[in-house]
């Protein structure tokens, strides 16, 4: 089939969009954006961009936020929502589906957040900013599996997907330590009001409702209610995700005879002459659309066209809102404090330390055993990537901070601590290749 004009010219972007790493290189482009523009001549420009206003409203009901607020708090909760989706399927699905498939991942995923938050609090203990312990808790999935990729395609596909598993059981604890750690204070009532309309998308889920627009109006409330409860908005998008259907409408089964029908039909139909087709080739295309819609679920259907938002929109819009930092002739001096040292240390030391640890203990008293294929030298490498802590350590300093020189030093300490883990973890993958 001939590709159209328009096919040629967007075929080499979509391919470049569904390459693995891709992301990841968008989001580090957009960090090193927001560095050299926050440090550059126009730095001032760089603060009142995210300090502008935007308001959204009707009558006496304004919602009027900086711009920063509403990508902090807005488009991540769609981020959060994407990552609830993702929890979702590998819950039902995926690697987290059996406790044998999911307990060497998601004890990995404990060990790589109790080592390095313990690290943090020994190192800011009785001072201000020992409230920061969930910094370097986080790993950055994005990052972390664009680091492997490029790491090259000798590295087995289980670990791969041993990283994978690990990155979301972690961001379900961030989520966990947001919830019951980030929240300064609850307002009851929007949040009962919240609580209502969860209710509603389960029961909406479990009576076979499968519109997007119904999950997407109370959805949108829900996380409104989020918003003046004082529980950080983000969770909303975790729950709501939770709600989505996860099923098909129609087994495998009849849509293959259903499809297999409807195409011989296709067949059978006379075409008219030129370009277009006839009424009765369109109905069965028509056919074939809603069969194809009943055979997929929403929960996938919505993920898989949210994804590219999320890695080529949203993350790397909270990477350039959030990654300027004012990095002088005296960085290396200035990360000589508290903050940066324990967030640095925690991503470094404490991600490789527990993730490691705990790996090798579940192995070792045999709970579990290491992926396929997959040797130590691999958990190793794993284990250095898991200290690149980029966009959910960000989030969670926006959360921990109010204060902007604490903010500026956390900041410090998980770019230091990101850049070495990629580098390092990159370099000795590599060099099993070479090794073998």
């Amino acid at each position: 089939m001939a590709k159209s004009p328009i096919d040629q010219i967007l075929s080499p972007v979509s391919k470049f969009i569904h390459q693995e790493f891709t992301g990841g290189i968008i989001l580090f482009i957009n960090v090193i954006v927001a560095i050299v523009w926050v440090n550059s001549a126009w730095g001032e420009s760089y603060h009142h961009l995210w300090d502008t206003k935007l308001s959204i409203g009707f009558h006496d009901f304004v919602f009027n936020r900086p711009l920063h607020v509403w990508i902090n708090d807005g488009l991540m909760a769609l981020f959060f929502f994407v990552i609830g989706l993702e929890l979702k399927r590998e819950f039902i699905a995926g690697e987290l589906s059996t406790l044998k498939k999911a307990s060497l991942p998601m004890m990995a995923a404990l060990g790589g957040m109790l080592v390095p938050g313990g690290i943090y609090f020994l190192l800011n203990k009785n001072l201000e900013s020992e409230h920061g312990w969930g910094i370097p808790m986080a790993t950055d999935i994005a990052f972390a599996l664009s680091l492997l990729s490029m790491a090259g395609r000798h590295i087995p596909g289980s670990v791969k997907v041993f990283l994978s598993a690990l990155a979301v059981a972690d961001d379900l604890g961030a989520v966990l330590v947001i919830a019951f750690f980030y929240t300064a204070h609850i307002s009851y009532t929007p949040l009962i009001f919240a609580g209502v309309l969860l209710a509603i998308l389960t029961i909406g889920n479990l009576m076979g409702v499968r519109s997007t627009l119904f999950y997407l109006f109370i959805g949108i409330a829900v996380w409104g209610g989020f918003i003046f409860s004082g529980v950080h908005a983000t969770i909303a998008g975790v729950l709501v995700a939770f709600t989505i259907p996860a099923r098909t409408k129609i087994d495998e089964n009849e849509y293959i005879v259903k499809i297999r029908t409807y195409i011989s039909n296709f067949e059978n139909e006379i075409p008219q002459n030129g370009s277009l087709t006839t009424a009765e080739q369109h109905q069965t295309i028509e056919k074939i659309k809603k069969l194809s819609t009943d055979a997929e679920t929403p929960l996938q259907k919505i993920e898989y066209s949210l994804h590219p938002w999320v890695a080529f929109v949203i993350m790397p819009l909270f990477a350039l809102a959030n990654a300027g930092m004012v990095i002088g002739s005296d960085f290396f001096s200035s990360l000589l404090n508290p903050v940066s040292i324990g967030v640095s240390a925690g991503l470094l030391a404490g991600k490789f330390i527990g993730v490691l640890l705990f790996t090798y203990l579940m192995v070792r008293f045999k709970f579990s055993e290491l992926p396929y294929r997959a040797t130590w030298n691999h958990i190793i490498g794993v284990a250095m990537l898991a200290g690149v802590g980029f966009t959910m350590s960000l989030f969670i300093t926006g959360l921990a901070f109010s204060h902007a020189e604490m903010v500026d030093q956390a900041k410090y300490g998980i770019l230091l601590a990101s850049v070495i883990a990629g580098v390092s973890g990159i370099l000795f993958l590599k060099s099993i290749k070479q090794e073998s």
